[in-house]
């Protein structure tokens, strides 16, 4: 059977992760006819959905780079949007801190880095004043640098609001749609998926781990993926109280290290960890390497043994053999790559979008009219701030671990982009993501999801 050919499209953006995501809303309220094409069964199937959840600064990014002019593009549109879209902050603050001489003496060095990537009111904390702010701190801890401006962020509303603005700004979007090939006529790309074959007149590659074989279809690749998987532990919403700011390790060459953080849902993170591997969609946690990190956490917070681990979840990171992000265009192909994306990506996103925009001005062509923008409403997933139970929505709380209510489920099911799978639901509403890991709703999810969503509740992302 001859797949069939849709309409042209101004912009087909392959791939739905956070970068997508934001680079759909940029062009849809540019005035561009756009397309979402994804793999993946929701938006976040891939490397977006396993991340920190930090807003950062840039202080620790290369200088003179592109990711950094991103983090700070993305830093600065998202907090102007944030509270239009019901998107929350917490604002932590960070601390990097020192736990040996050999850290110790770096700080100096990540005060001056900070400063040259303009970030300014960064200053050293004595190991008196860091035992102050964080007491529950290792006494092993000597000092550390304070990055006051670095926010927890909810990872997955975020980039779901942004597919939302596109939509209502026209655009459309297809999951469980791979990209299996391409051509071009020296005017439009041809896309062929399994489904049909979609027709546009630019195309934007954020793939992820998939990058480097997506470009192929394109061009000749400059750089390589080598997926770098990311393992975390989730602690027991009492384990947050054991901390005030984020606690970010003195970065390495290859890695930022291994983060204690609170999370925008009450909790608190550890990780990740860093490990190379050539497999470039299985994520699986392992019982050595978590085993390492309790160990890692345990050193830097000693009381971290009398709370729970509620969850282990990783990531695959598209790491490449570049420092930077590795974003090009190709002129002449009416294409542009956005790749090498690692874990800055989530502050760097609405950054990203406004480079990409940029060079496709420059390059290709510039849409129009601008559309206005229309500010979604988000549902309010975080833990300080009131959420739906504590409003009043007239219906019962189906999930008591993390007080998801039956509307709250309903809503996520019947909304603009409807969840279609167990893990979009859950990212959606936090149902089935508490202490229990869902042995007390289950029966309940299934129920109010029945025909509307995968049907396999068990072993889902």
């Amino acid at each position: 059977m001859t797949p069939q050919t849709n309409p042209v499209f101004d912009i087909i953006v392959i791939g739905g992760g956070v970068v997508g995501c934001a680079i759909m809303r940029r062009f849809s309220l540019a005035g561009a006819k756009t397309l979402l094409l994804e793999q993946g069964d929701d938006i976040l199937s891939g490397a977006s959905k396993a991340n920190s959840a930090i807003l950062h600064t840039g202080f620790d990014a290369p200088p003179n780079s592109v990711e950094l002019s991103c983090m700070q593009a993305g830093y600065a549109e998202y907090l102007d949007i944030h509270q239009q879209l019901n998107l929350p902050l917490l604002k932590t603050g960070a601390l990097v801190v020192a736990w040996d001489q050999e850290q110790l003496s770096q700080l100096n060095g990540i005060i001056a880095k900070a400063r040259e990537n303009g970030i300014k009111d960064v200053e050293l904390m004595s190991r008196q004043a860091l035992r102050a702010a964080e007491p529950n701190l290792s006494e092993t801890a000597l000092a550390a640098v304070s990055v006051p401006r670095e926010f927890v962020m909810d990872p997955w509303s975020s980039p779901l609001a942004y597919l939302r603005q596109a939509v209502a700004a026209g655009a459309e979007y297809r999951f469980n749609t791979e990209v299996q090939s391409g051509e071009f006529d020296g005017k439009n790309w041809q896309l062929t998926t399994p489904q049909k074959i979609y027709s546009s007149r630019i195309v934007v590659n954020c793939s992820g781990n998939q990058g480097d074989i997506v470009q192929a279809i394109c061009t000749k690749p400059e750089f390589e993926i080598h997926p770098r998987k990311g393992q975390f532990l989730v602690y027991d919403k009492s384990a947050a109280s054991l901390i005030n700011a984020i606690i970010l390790p003195v970065p390495t060459p290859t890695t930022k290290g291994v983060v204690l953080t609170k999370t925008i849902f009450g909790n608190l993170l550890l990780g990740p960890t860093a490990e190379e591997q050539k497999d470039r969609t299985k994520a699986a946690v392992d019982h050595d390497m978590l085993q390492g990190l309790v160990d890692t956490g345990t050193r830097m917070l000693p009381d971290l043994p009398q709370h729970l681990v509620t969850a282990s979840y990783a990531g695959l990171r598209p790491a490449t053999q570049f420092k930077d992000y590795q974003i090009k265009p190709e002129p002449d192909k009416n294409w542009i790559g956005v790749n090498g994306i690692r874990s800055t990506g989530l502050t760097a996103a609405l950054g990203i979008a406004s480079y990409v925009e940029q060079l496709c001005t420059e390059h290709f062509c510039q849409f129009g009219p601008a559309k206005t923008p229309h500010f979604v409403q988000m549902p309010m997933l975080a833990q300080h701030k009131q959420r739906s139970f504590e409003k009043g929505d007239n219906t019962e709380i189906v999930c008591h671990c993390e007080n998801v209510t039956r509307c709250d489920i309903e809503r996520a099911l019947t909304g603009d982009i409807p969840a279609q799978s167990l893990g979009g639901l859950r990212r959606r509403t936090r149902v089935m993501m508490g202490r229990c890991n869902g042995f007390y709703c289950s029966a309940k999810v299934a129920a109010l999801t029945k025909g509307k969503i995968s049907p396999e509740l068990a072993g889902e992302n």
